[in-house]
């Protein structure tokens, strides 16, 4: 119920989380109080993925490291370019704009394997890219960050230094202990299987809403712009995604998985990101946060599309397989 209505959860806890004090008249806000522990928890859920992880989906990383690559490459030319040139169209605000950039170059989200499988996509080639993007994430992230930091009144390198570290110590590094420790002991890896999913998505939820809750007055006044700039880079993630499988001739349901993989991003990490590069700068941390709710949203509707054209094609092939054995 939580992994499949998703969307549904997230607003109604971030709707939650807006109207607490309404709602609750105490002195106690649990989505505001738990704002210093955000890195925490996001660390603790990297590490929840990495024991979720398959063993045969991370050697196939190595496997079929060209098409992995290729496929991470895409996704990290494409969204941080859209982001900055969306970012420069419609935005004014030097901190929204890095925002935005920031939502285009994070690895892509654990969302789009769920949806890759409701697509009839391959759910193999889609986890395999979120594995290599975040394992990657300490590379590309600090660069595309220090390239568009550059020319600004922020120390470009320091930056990209404290991205590494970051990246590094709260995902990576929590990824491949996880995914060891549940390699290694079986009762862990069971565990993992039974509350790890519920865990990692109320973490990620709660993020996003305490993200929201905190902006929601800024929110109001950049709404409109900033929604159009994220809506655009979404979309246009898709279309690029899709197009550059083919380039890279791929079948139809790895591009579907890369599709998906380019189009949806990691907002949890993205805000989280956020606050702690860039402390007393809430703003820029208001991208990350509303752009899961459009590739959600988007995500989920592309996936459906998808999944009716597949189950359509099956039904008419159905009668010419049926008059080809009797005949």
């Amino acid at each position: 119920m939580l992994q499949r209505f998703l969307l549904f959860w997230l607003i109604l806890l971030s709707v939650v989380a807006v109207f607490w004090d309404r709602m609750i008249p105490v002195d106690f806000h649990p989505f505001h109080d738990s704002q210093p522990y955000l890195p925490y928890l996001f660390t603790a859920t990297m590490f929840v993925i990495g024991s979720l992880l398959p063993g045969n989906e991370v050697r196939d990383v190595f496997r079929r490291w060209h098409t992995v690559l290729s496929g991470t490459f895409v996704q990290y030319t494409v969204m941080p370019g859209l982001a900055f040139l969306m970012s420069l169209f419609f935005l004014d605000q030097p901190e929204l704009r890095i925002g935005v950039i920031l939502v285009g170059c994070v690895p892509g989200a654990m969302a789009s394997n769920v949806l890759t499988l409701a697509a009839r996509g391959n759910v193999s080639y889609s986890v395999c890219l979120t594995t290599s993007a975040t394992l990657l994430s300490p590379l590309f992230v600090p660069l595309v960050l220090y390239l568009a930091v550059s020319g600004t009144d922020i120390d470009a390198l320091a930056l990209a230094q404290d991205s590494f570290v970051k990246l590094l110590t709260q995902v990576v590094l929590p990824v491949i202990f996880g995914h060891l420790l549940s390699q290694l002991h079986h009762g862990f890896s069971r565990l993992m299987q039974m509350f790890g999913p519920t865990f990692a998505n109320l973490s990620i939820l709660w993020i996003i809403a305490t993200i929201i809750s905190l902006n929601q007055q800024r929110l109001q006044n950049v709404f409109l712009s900033l929604a159009v700039a994220l809506l655009v880079i979404n979309l246009l993630g898709y279309v690029l995604g899709y197009l550059a499988g083919g380039v890279i001739k791929l079948n139809e349901p790895m591009r579907r998985a890369l599709t998906l993989e380019v189009g949806m991003q990691n907002a949890g990490l993205g805000a989280v990101l956020a606050g702690q590069l860039f402390p007393g700068k809430e703003l820029i941390a208001l991208p990350p946060a509303l752009y899961m709710f459009g590739c959600m949203l988007t995500g989920t509707i592309l996936a459906q599309l998808w999944s009716r054209q597949t189950q359509s094609q099956i039904l008419k092939e159905e009668p010419l397989n049926q008059t080809t054995l009797e005949n």
